[in-house]
């Protein structure tokens, strides 16, 4: 992420947040030759909340979410993983369990088993 967009999108109000999110979703529906009524139907939602999506008006998550996996977005959700650091502590102790040599099968106590 490029500290000029990140800055950008700080200064910007939640409106303008919502209309460029709005613009995206109008953006891939006509990239994929979709009607507002087609797209609607597919996700499950009415031409009116979809219109209002694009307009940038208030819309839930779901809705979002439901019109973003009809247009194969729902990848832009990656940004929302948490990656959990680990510290050299915890990571050297897990190499340390790590095996380093196998053993040979016969050197196991195990009983012999027609299976």
């Amino acid at each position: 992420m490029s500290d000029i967009s990140y800055i950008n999108r700080i200064s910007m109000s939640d409106k303008a947040l919502m209309e460029k999110i709005g613009a995206f979703v109008k953006h891939h529906r006509l990239r994929q030759n979709k009607t507002q009524e087609l797209l609607a139907e597919q996700a499950g939602i009415s031409r009116s909340t979809l219109s209002l999506l694009e307009r940038g008006e208030t819309v839930t998550v779901l809705t979002l979410l439901q019109v973003l996996r009809v247009l194969d977005q729902l990848h832009i959700l990656d940004v929302f993983q948490v990656h959990e650091p680990v510290s050299p502590i915890a990571l050297a102790k897990m190499e340390r369990n790590k095996r380093k040599r196998a053993r040979k099968k016969g050197t196991q106590n195990q009983e012999w088993s027609e299976w």
